[in-house]
């Protein structure tokens, strides 16, 4: 029985660009071993074809809002029903996963029994596709160390969770804004360890454009990411990689050490004004510029 299922909602397989990224991140997941089991969830162009060449399994019935983007709350019950594993993991499919993502989730889990995994990603120019040999990993690392960028910690990428958790969530638009910075305030509230991976595996983002969405536009310009922020609860609610309760550092979970960064970022938090005027919004907004030169 697999121990780790990882699911996502790939884009559609048409632009030739994207379509080797992502095969290139579902087969990197597939070289983690056969304790782990992949799902492609939705019915984008191309993706029937490419889970069928890909050897994994695909759900193609997901719900959708009335734009058509498929509902983070359909994608997690569609993958826990038709999963097997202990732990789940949802991975944006543009990501490279390598053998230290099994690694860290079996660690942590083996230390707590409610948790998230959350880490920051490191941004890679990748044009073609890769071919798996025995030293692609470490030819990978290279590449990462000589070219990658640490993303900032305000997206996630991906999570790592007990299968038992997160049973209920909004209906949230999968690809926008806003669902993934409520799952890091949900972990928080619930009083589960939200722990930051960042040091102990490495996520490789394959660069891309925004050609997918609607005029090209970055998704934080889109109505459907003003919505996500409405349902989580406001932007008061949108935590990010910094507010991450734990770290997993050298084969342990235990608290988040103090970073400058995490300081002001806590700062921010207390000072936030929902209405986003007056003195309160002046200094979070001068707090979360310090904060970026921090990081």
């Amino acid at each position: 029985m697999p121990f780790l299922t990882i699911f996502t909602a790939p884009k559609p397989f048409t632009d030739p660009h994207i379509d080797t990224i992502q095969c290139n991140a579902i087969q990197s997941w597939e070289q983690l071993g056969a304790d782990v089991e992949v799902l492609l969830i939705g019915e984008e162009d191309g993706m029937a074809e490419a889970a069928a060449a890909l050897e994994v399994k695909h759900l193609p019935d997901v719900a959708r809002n009335k734009w058509g983007t498929p509902l983070v709350s359909s994608l997690f019950a569609l993958a826990r029903q038709n999963s097997q594993g202990a732990l789940m993991a949802y991975v944006n499919a543009d990501i490279l996963l390598l053998p230290d993502f099994l690694e860290t989730a079996r660690l942590v889990a083996e230390q707590a029994e409610r948790f998230v995994i959350v880490g920051r990603r490191w941004d890679l120019d990748v044009r073609q596709r890769l071919t798996f040999t025995s030293n692609w990993e470490s030819e990978l690392r290279r590449e990462v160390q000589n070219q990658g960028v640490l993303h900032a910690p305000s997206g996630s990428d991906f999570f790592i969770f007990p299968r038992l958790i997160f049973t209920d969530i909004p209906d949230f638009a999968i690809g926008r804004a806003g669902w993934d910075n409520w799952m890091i305030y949900q972990g928080l509230q619930q009083g589960w360890p939200v722990v930051d991976a960042t040091e102990s595996l490495t996520a490789v983002h394959q660069n891309h454009d925004y050609s997918h969405l609607p005029k090209g536009q970055i998704h934080y310009d889109l109505e459907e990411t003003r919505i996500n922020a409405a349902l989580g609860g406001g932007m008061q609610n949108m935590y990010m990689i910094l507010d991450a309760s734990h770290e997993f550092v050298d084969g342990r979970v235990r608290r988040t050490r103090f970073r400058p960064a995490r300081f002001v970022r806590r700062l921010e938090r207390l000072v936030y004004s929902p209405d986003q005027q007056g003195f309160r919004w002046l200094l979070t907004r001068r707090l979360r510029r310090l904060r970026r030169k921090l990081v």
